[in-house]
């Protein structure tokens, strides 16, 4: 009897545990980005707290700090030593966030695919509005990073990515890009081998008159657009003929890694200044969002990273101009 207890109750710890095991396997198969938590991360750096994130500010520190410990805590390391990629600005410190995900393929992991957005913005006003002089940038560009944040927890658990990912978010854009120029030549120097880069810019609000949920900048310099629809079976990026009408190809930080490494290098983004009137405007703030259509955009987005991640060859190219 004591023989047939002892076994029953073996028996009921290794089911326990099985059953503990495919639960947490199903758990990391379903990831799905949600509102809160991308709220949680506009709401932490749009806040009046971090004074609108200027270059060189207490306030962009500690949005720094708090992208570290994010990346950190979804198992993405460090690029370099530690997250920061130091650089000046006049006589101002400034520093890019940089974050790496191994690819799972002992070939592919040596191409390296950026999924970056800037989390600095214009910091406040001298000309106050109601009594408010903080650029919160919520829209921009609190609401691109969030998704970058978002995408290295999923892909943090998953772990599904051959080709290495590489999560940055700059500074300095608002000053020039100057993180991004920063970065592009220091990897180009270091014979980085980069595939691709997408780049996050004011994901905030939905289009309502467009039959694409996201637009990508320079649509018609390569096939990343192509490519990226049929990785995720749906007409989710289109060509915005304001971006073009502004060239915001070359306004946000996508552009230096294609000025530097000639390779296909977008920004996506659903706002092209026609559907939302506060862009460097102290109304940019947490509750102007969209944090529904930020989560459904992402979760759009994420198959088609994936897919990218783990061609067998590298499918996005650049159109001959």
């Amino acid at each position: 009897m004591k023989k047939l207890i002892l076994l029953f109750v073996a028996i009921s710890i290794f089911s326990c545990k099985a059953k503990q095991e495919n639960h947490q396997v199903k758990t990391v198969e379903n990831i799905s980005i949600t509102a809160s938590e991308v709220k949680e991360t506009v709401s932490f750096l749009a806040s009046d707290d971090q004074m609108g994130r200027g270059t060189g500010s207490v306030g962009i520190d500690v949005s720094a700090n708090y992208i570290e410990k994010q990346l950190k805590e979804f198992g993405v390391k460090p690029y370099y030593d530690t997250y920061r990629d130091h650089f000046k600005v006049q006589e101002m410190d400034a520093y890019n966030v940089v974050g790496f995900l191994e690819g799972t393929d002992a070939t592919l992991k040596n191409e390296i695919i950026i999924i970056g957005a800037h989390y600095d913005h214009i910091g406040t006003k001298a000309k106050m509005v109601a009594s408010d002089s903080i650029a919160n940038g919520a829209n921009d560009n609190a609401a691109g990073t969030s998704s970058v944040l978002a995408m290295a927890r999923y892909f943090g658990a998953k772990k599904s990515n051959k080709r290495s990912l590489m999560f940055v978010l700059f500074s300095a854009e608002e000053m020039g890009l100057l993180g991004s120029k920063h970065l592009a030549n220091r990897l180009k120097d270091e014979n980085a081998n980069l595939y691709t880069v997408v780049n996050m810019e004011m994901i905030g609000v939905p289009f309502k008159d467009r039959d694409y949920v996201a637009f990508l900048t320079g649509y018609g310099k390569s096939n990343m657009a192509e490519k990226i629809n049929a990785y995720v079976g749906a007409n989710f990026l289109g060509e915005s003929e304001v971006a073009k009408q502004y060239n915001l190809f070359k306004a946000s930080d996508n552009y230096p890694f294609y000025d530097v490494f000639k390779m296909p290098s977008h920004t996506i983004s659903s706002c092209d200044l026609s559907n939302y009137d506060f862009y460097h405007h102290v109304g940019d703030e947490i509750d102007k969002l969209d944090y529904d259509h930020m989560a459904s955009l992402i979760n759009q987005l994420i198959p088609g990273i994936e897919k990218m991640s783990n061609t067998a060859t590298q499918e996005i190219k650049m159109h001959d101009e």
